[in-house]
């Protein structure tokens, strides 16, 4: 796909998972007002690897998502936008902005499920929701851990890897994913590795509330 309309972001956005933007800066708003002149506006995102999300002057990884907007609300000096992760894509190329981010990119082949990953996934499933209510508790989770997932196990896998609360690093290396498989072994383990450093700092403030009583 050439010159496709690019938003990065300092978060990975995962397919089949939703995506909500207040946009302000003028570059991005005039390229919403082009997107929603097409029949089906989407635009893609990759993660700023390093650098500001605004003014220019940042690093961009060279794997994404695309976006498709489902709703736009207007406020009095910017947009909220609602949209939904698809297709994975790499960035072959970043064109001059214009006056937004500008890449021709390449479509990333869908995972493919297959009826023996079932226990995997009920395993990884089991774990992520564990670690995102604790994670809940701590007042740092982003989804809530009883959020419902897609019947679809493929959708349903990319959704986990949303919901799991990890950095943005183990997010970005989950959305690399060559299979099916991978990315729900990874989501375990990357979860398993960050449970104890969560259940570390639950404690600790046990005990801070303990020592303020």
């Amino acid at each position: 796909m050439d010159g496709v309309a690019m938003f990065p972001l300092g978060s990975v956005l995962f397919p089949y998972t939703p995506l909500v933007l207040r946009v302000f800066e003028p570059r991005y708003l005039t390229m919403m007002g082009r997107l929603l002149d097409l029949d089906e506006p989407e635009f893609g995102v990759v993660l700023i690897e390093r650098g500001l999300e605004a003014g220019g002057g940042d690093q961009r990884a060279s794997v994404g998502t695309m976006a498709r907007i489902l709703q736009i609300e207007a406020g009095a000096a910017d947009l909220y936008v609602v949209a939904l992760g698809r297709e994975r894509i790499t960035v072959d190329s970043w064109r001059q902005d214009d006056p937004h981010p500008v890449a021709d990119v390449s479509m990333i082949s869908p995972l493919v499920w297959d009826d023996a990953l079932a226990p995997l996934h009920r395993e990884a499933e089991r774990v992520v929701r564990r670690l995102a209510a604790l994670a809940s508790a701590l007042g740092e989770g982003r989804w809530d851990a009883g959020t419902a997932l897609s019947e679809d196990p493929v959708e349903s896998s990319w959704q986990l890897a949303a919901i799991a609360p990890l950095g943005e690093y183990d997010r970005f290396r989950l959305l690399n994913a060559t299979s099916l498989g991978g990315l729900l072994r990874s989501i375990i383990d990357l979860c398993l590795e960050e449970e104890p450093v969560l259940i570390a700092r639950a404690a600790d403030a046990r005990d801070a509330d303990e020592g303020e009583t």
